[in-house]
């Protein structure tokens, strides 16, 4: 007489291994869906047009309106009340990472590097290091991250950007939406938007690791704005503007977001 429970074991095997099956069957296809429409979304994306030069370039149009949609998204969560981590000296690099010699490649007339600052009187500053240097000295300690993709603790000192702006009378500037920086060749620039620019941990330094700035690094003055990637911390700064409008950008002509926010 044979066992009940032997005969219903083959069938309860059976049934067990087509459920398997059919789950498997069920992800393998979602998964060729999903990677098939990811797959037609990129070749979309990579035939779509260039969107055509102006204070931004270079960047495919669907990627552009992304970048600018996810722009307004961070900034209506922006606040000065939120610091970047700091860390003490001991952990700064002691040889700070050069990634590119952009806007400090020319040679340096430090005996005659002004600042330029633009009102919107139409008065221009003529602002020198020593001026820059006799207001209070602030210094960071923080982890300046690339779009490469590589991050390294740096020490840098200077003034304040909100310090600076309220000894030189800069107040009905920051009114306006923007900040625009060059070097003094004006082969290299960059677009702030002014949230970030007023944030309290944003300076315009003079110092790494506790000396004057190297040429390589920016000498004499450089912006140093840690809730910003390093494409937007521009070296050798020789004039400062403010608008309404979005100053030309460096690397946001390149392809790169304007944003650039951490």
């Amino acid at each position: 007489m044979s066992n009940p429970q032997e005969n219903k074991k083959p069938n309860t095997e059976a049934s067990v291994q087509k459920q398997i099956n059919r789950r498997n069957f069920i992800s393998f296809g979602t998964f060729a869906v999903l990677g098939a429409a990811a797959f037609g979304g990129w070749k979309a994306l990579y035939n779509s047009a260039i969107e055509t030069t102006g204070v931004t370039g270079e960047a495919h149009k669907p990627l552009r309106r992304a970048l600018n949609k996810s722009e307004l998204f961070f900034r209506n969560f922006f606040s000065n009340n939120h610091l970047v981590k700091t860390y003490p000296k001991s952990m700064a690099a002691k040889r700070v990472r050069q990634n590119t010699n952009i806007g400090s490649d020319s040679k340096l007339d430090a005996d005659n590097w002004r600042l330029q600052v633009k009102k919107l009187s139409g008065e221009v500053l003529s602002i020198t290091i020593d001026q820059i240097k006799a207001l209070p000295k602030t210094e960071l300690v923080f982890d300046f991250k690339c779009v490469e993709g590589w991050d390294q603790i740096q020490h840098w000192g200077g003034v304040r950007f909100i310090d600076f702006v309220e000894h030189f009378g800069l107040q009905p500037e920051t009114k306006l939406n923007y900040v625009g920086m060059e070097t003094p060749s004006k082969g290299y620039y960059v677009g702030l938007d002014m949230d970030s620019a007023m944030h309290p941990q944003t300076i315009l330094a003079y110092e790494l690791n506790d000396m004057p700035l190297p040429v390589g690094h920016g000498a004499p003055l450089r912006l140093i704005i840690p809730v910003k990637y390093g494409i937007k911390n521009l070296k050798r700064i020789g004039s400062i503007n403010f608008s309404n409008h979005r100053p030309h950008d460096y690397w946001a002509e390149q392809g790169y977001d304007y944003y650039s926010g951490l």
